[in-house]
């Protein structure tokens, strides 16, 4: 079981799409639990204020301290792992969602997060500095509230769970699982609008379909994300090795034999 508990003034932006498709089977197998809490409920004053205006002096206005200590102070455990999203934190990845899944794969562990969502200009440094573990960011850009950012990272993460995806092997075959972006992919018919579909998914040849598959997942790498394509390359030279290159599939698209075409319409005598 994985159990998470998200520190927001947005909720409901947390219940609701976490309810929904792989993320509520999840839920329902067991798998996970999410708890969407409203950070106003442990501030104490007659306002319930959450925030306040910077020390200082500057532009908005920051999380205060006191709310946050005593939110994560009841639902603290021995084990939990505190996780502030923010933009100033480490970029979220595909390893770094197989790092936080990883211990949900002893069945015995009883694992604990705490996602905290900042808001405004951010939380008071005292709450990074005392309480929070980890600081994650889901890219460079800003967002109106951590709970949008919080949703990306906890589903990815859920979808890694044994059992939260309905065939094991489709968190491995995704874009990014071996550093590269996701070949293309078709499905039936064959042929749509004069467009068929390549000729080797048709071939029956599971390597030819594999070396295909690296090839344009490389191509589009190259192509999207030269970044990633650098970093594959550099560790794996021997794909581009003479030898490797001495033979490639041919990359030719499907065209229906003559037994395969859809019989004409005739008229009835």
């Amino acid at each position: 079981m994985l159990t998470i508990d998200v520190l927001t003034l947005f909720p409901e932006l947390i219940s609701t799409p976490l309810s929904q498709s792989i993320m509520g089977r999840a839920a329902d197998k067991g798998l996970i639990c999410v708890r969407a809490h409203q950070l106003r409920d442990w501030a104490h004053d007659k306002h319930h204020r959450t925030d306040d205006y910077l020390c200082g002096g500057g532009q908005g206005m920051l999380m205060k301290c006191e709310p946050i200590f005593a939110a994560i102070e009841e639902l603290r455990r021995e084990n939990t792992r505190v996780i502030l999203m923010t933009p100033q934190g480490r970029v979220f990845s595909q390893p770094v969602a197989e790092e936080l899944a990883a211990p949900c794969l002893d069945e015995s562990a009883d694992v604990h997060y705490i996602f905290l969502c900042g808001h405004y200009e951010g939380v008071d440094q005292r709450v990074i500095d005392a309480l929070v573990d980890m600081e994650l960011s889901i890219g460079d850009y800003i967002l109106t509230n951590g709970a949008i950012a919080a949703v990306v990272v906890i589903d990815a993460i859920a979808r890694l769970l044994p059992g939260a995806l309905g065939d094991s092997r489709s968190s491995e075959e995704e874009s990014f699982a071996n550093g590269l972006l996701e070949a293309p992919a078709y499905t039936k018919p064959n042929v749509f609008r004069d467009m068929p579909v390549p000729e080797v998914f048709l071939s029956g040849n599971h390597k030819a379909i594999a070396e295909w598959k690296l090839e344009h997942a490389l191509e589009r790498t190259k192509t999207n994300r030269p970044d990633l394509y650098e970093a594959w390359a550099a560790a794996h030279p021997e794909h581009f090795s003479p030898k490797k290159k001495k033979k490639r599939t041919k990359l030719t698209h499907y065209k229906p034999r003559p037994e395969q075409q859809m019989p004409q319409d005739t008229p009835e005598n």
